[in-house]
């Protein structure tokens, strides 16, 4: 490719609503051009990258066994009906009527349509295995779309779903998808974590997800650097602690704590650690009638450590818990007689469901809410001043050197990007919608289901958050838009400079390498300038004055400055360079 015959489209300056790095960068790279909200033109430029993230995915899918096929965008709301997620899930399902008022829903996802497939499709059990992925545009109307193709509303996903006879059979098609993502982001040149994972709305309960390392990540990945242990931060379990709880040592005291409603700001009044106070969160479930409406209500009290947070996929899971919602005011104050702030389990007005995080558990002679406007008391124990909690259990996120889960060392967290999700299903869906197949004895099965995601748009900007300096993107070799730069200094003034960089671009295109010419006759700072933005791996320059002494410049996108290459050896130099 030839810069005169492409679209080279660079900004100075990125758009004033271009918040993080790699939004920015690919703005002014021309890699994309914002059409809506979380809408974006995929230009030229991005468009390359992009095609190059599918390959590697698709050619590895196929590797690993699985079939392609394309579902439509829009698809029937009666198949959503059927799972009842037409209903549940919120408004991020857009939801839009034809001609005839008749619903349907623009994919944000396609387990209900390749169930609708299957049990079509698949009648034997010597049919499966069976794997059907794949690359299609997606839409998930978010509320606030942001970040640029990081949280976009419209974006191109990789989707695949495996139908298997029976659980042993299921993992193994789990196993497979994940090592064939390994392999995929092996390829993809990026530093990576895979880590266990919740697996959320879609269901399932094994889960894994796929994070590229960025300090710029909204995930937290919690790891133990001794050990090969990782997850999310959803799904990292805080391990019980192994210290019996001590014997009530202090008295009981209500304390004035004057406009001090946080745990921190109690500790630091009273210069106590902040580990020596407890906080109240107060939730709520509702129980509904026939009619949709509230039947009863209960509300519950969680208990945690003044330095930890509650973790709110684990406390979803508790028994009564699911589909909880923080209490309103006028609930706190029925059962506490007391506003957020000052709230604890002693002397409550009406009774509660009591849950104690397992830290809080074992503490003695702590400190909490009075129930009353700018108190706190101090020296509770548990027994002596209040019943044991209702509930044990591990409800907050870990943090930095809890004890790791595997008993191999300490944790601690990193924050990375999300580009890929594998779960195992089960029988969710297929049960449904009635997916079967008949087995060795003829009886009808349920098949067993896994997903497997990759967010295809997603993935170069996470790239980018990864491998990014002051000068602009700095793409691994796998997924540039081009490899390889050709930058002539003079070209359409002398003729010695055109030839030789004709004939190694010739050279380069023959041994099958991704090369752009940069013929535009653009002066060296503003050429370099526009290539170093876009990130192109690796820069080659071509002067009169190099050609006369019989070299070239070769220079890497992390080079801080050039080699100088003969002419008759700049082929054998490069090529071992390309990572590809």
């Amino acid at each position: 490719m030839k810069a005169s015959q492409f679209l080279v489209s660079t900004l100075k300056e990125a758009p004033a609503d271009a918040e993080v790095v790699s939004h920015k960068l690919m703005m002014r790279a021309g890699m994309i051009k914002k059409l809506g909200a979380g809408i974006y033109n995929y230009m030229p430029m991005g468009l390359r990258v992009i095609r190059k993230v599918e390959a590697i995915v698709r050619e590895e899918m196929n590797r690993a066994g699985a079939i392609e096929l394309t579902m439509p965008v829009v698809q029937p709301a009666e198949l959503w009906q059927e799972t009842g997620r037409f209903d549940k899930m919120g408004p991020e399902l857009l939801r839009i009527k034809d001609r005839h008022d008749r619903d349907f829903v623009v994919q944000p996802t396609s387990e209900e349509v390749v169930t609708d497939i299957a049990r079509q499709e698949i009648k034997s059990y010597k049919q499966l295995p069976k794997n059907f992925y794949q690359i299609q545009t997606k839409f998930r109307d978010e509320r606030r779309p942001r970040f640029g193709l990081m949280r976009g509303r419209e974006f191109i996903m990789k989707d695949a779903y495996s139908f298997d006879r029976d659980q042993d059979a299921a993992k193994a098609s789990y196993q497979i998808m994940a090592q064939a993502y390994r392999r995929i982001f092996d390829r993809f040149g990026l530093t990576y974590r895979a880590v266990a994972a919740d697996s959320g709305a879609i269901g399932g309960d094994l889960s894994e997800e796929f994070q590229v390392i960025a300090a710029t990540g909204e995930d937290a990945i919690v790891y133990c650097p001794t050990s090969d242990y990782a997850a999310n931060m959803e799904k990292a379990e805080a391990m019980a602690p192994t210290l019996v709880r001590a014997p009530a040592q202090a008295a009981l005291e209500k304390i004035a704590t004057p406009g001090k409603s946080t745990c921190a700001d109690v500790a630091a009044l009273l210069q106590v650690p902040l580990t020596t106070t407890v906080k109240s969160l107060v939730l709520a479930t509702d129980e509904m009638d026939e009619q949709g409406g509230v039947k009863k209500t209960q509300v519950w009290l969680l208990l945690l450590r003044g330095d930890h947070d509650m973790n709110e996929v684990k406390v979803a899971k508790l028994p009564g818990l699911t589909g909880f919602r923080f209490a309103t005011v006028p609930e706190i104050e029925a059962h506490f007689d007391a506003k957020p702030g000052y709230l604890g389990p002693i002397g409550l007005r009406q009774p509660v469901c009591m849950v104690a995080d397992r830290d809080v558990a074992v503490m003695a002679d702590w400190i909490c809410g009075a129930n009353e406007e700018n108190f706190h008391i101090r020296g509770v124990n548990w027994g002596r001043d209040l019943p044991e909690p209702d509930l044990v259990a591990d409800i907050r996120n870990v943090v930095e050197g809890d004890a790791s889960p595997d008993g191999r060392g300490v944790l601690a967290i990193e924050r990375g990007i999300e580009v890929g999700h594998v779960f195992y299903l089960g029988t969710k869906y297929s049960r449904a919608m009635n997916a079967t197949f008949l087995d060795e004895n003829g009886k009808p099965q349920f098949m067993e289901m896994g997903c497997y995601g990759i967010g295809i748009t997603r993935l170069p900007a996470a790239a980018i958050e990864q491998n990014h300096d002051e000068r602009g993107i700095i793409w691994p070799d796998a997924i540039a838009p081009f490899t390889v730069v050709i930058c002539p200094i003079g070209m359409d003034r002398s003729v010695e400079v055109k030839t030789a960089s004709e004939q190694l671009y010739a050279q380069l295109i023959a041994e099958g390498i991704d090369v752009l010419l940069d013929d535009r006759g653009e002066r060296p700072g503003a050429m370099f300038a526009d290539w170093e933005l876009i990130g192109v791996p690796h820069r080659i320059t071509i002067g009169e004055r190099m050609l006369k002494e019989g070299k070239l410049e070769y220079q890497h996108r992390r080079d801080s400055s050039a080699t100088q290459v003969p002419l008759a050896k700049m082929q054998a130099y490069l090529t071992p360079r390309l990572l590809v």
